[in-house]
């Protein structure tokens, strides 16, 4: 993929990390048996760690309709009968057959410390390549980044307007201000490829150029050999001296 330096070093925009609130109730006991009659009456059984203690409790599924069902992604503030912790979604699991929410894990954000969160991707602008005939291709929807939680953004928008055919925007072309954007630096986050219709028209042009040449030399040989033959024509015409 071809590459235009410089041209993808800052983000066109950056908005801060929402806040979602969330309360619940410490956990009286875990366990298994606990964790289903928590699930029977609607409450989703959570644990927040990476702080000086893990912390059991369980909170109302309805309210994790805006931190997991949802494609932004966002820090929450969980409020455990009146002592608030800021925290950040770790990994959410749920039932293999019917999808339903089964367990959530929180990581507490600890001031001072990197975290690593995966943010989503947005495109902004048309390919000049797309409308050329490319094919526009996302190949990471989301990245991970690595920096202290408040200088985090909540989402990577690239420009893509100057994108050409065969041009691409990979991880180390992009900066973020006082984060780290994990991943292979020559790996393309977001490219613009050839399309079959677009060879199609290449090919037939590039063997009409192919054969210009050839057509100009077969016409120079034929002006060449043409003395040649008049020639020939002439001493044909000549009558035998010996008769």
């Amino acid at each position: 993929m071809e590459k235009e330096s410089g041209s993808f070093e800052t983000l066109t925009k950056k908005e801060k990390m929402k806040i979602v609130s969330l309360s619940g109730s410490p956990r009286a006991n875990v366990g298994k048996k606990d964790a289903v009659q928590l699930r029977r009456k609607g409450q989703i059984p959570c644990v927040l760690y990476g702080g000086k203690e893990q912390v059991h409790f369980h909170a109302d599924v309805r309210a994790f309709r805006h931190i997991i069902y949802t494609p932004d992604v966002c820090f929450v503030d969980i409020d455990l009968n009146g002592k608030k912790t800021k925290a950040m979604l770790q990994e959410a699991q749920f039932h293999k057959v019917n999808d339903s929410l089964l367990h959530v894990d929180f990581l507490e954000i600890v001031e001072g410390k990197a975290v690593i969160i995966a943010i989503p991707v947005k495109l902004q602008g048309q390919p000049e390549g797309v409308k050329a005939g490319g094919r526009l291709i996302l190949s990471h929807r989301k990245v991970k980044v690595k920096g202290p939680a408040e200088k985090i953004p909540a989402f990577l928008e690239l420009n893509i307007e100057k994108l050409n055919i065969g041009q691409s925007i990979s991880f180390g072309e992009v900066k973020i201000d006082g984060c780290e954007l994990l991943g292979a630096a020559d790996s393309a986050i977001v490219s613009v490829n050839v399309t079959r219709a677009v060879e199609e028209e290449v090919k037939p042009a590039a063997a009409t150029d192919a054969a210009a040449p050839a057509a100009d030399g077969a016409a120079k040989a034929d002006a060449k050999d043409a003395p040649k033959a008049d020639a020939k024509a002439a001493d044909a015409k000549k009558p035998d001296a010996k008769k």
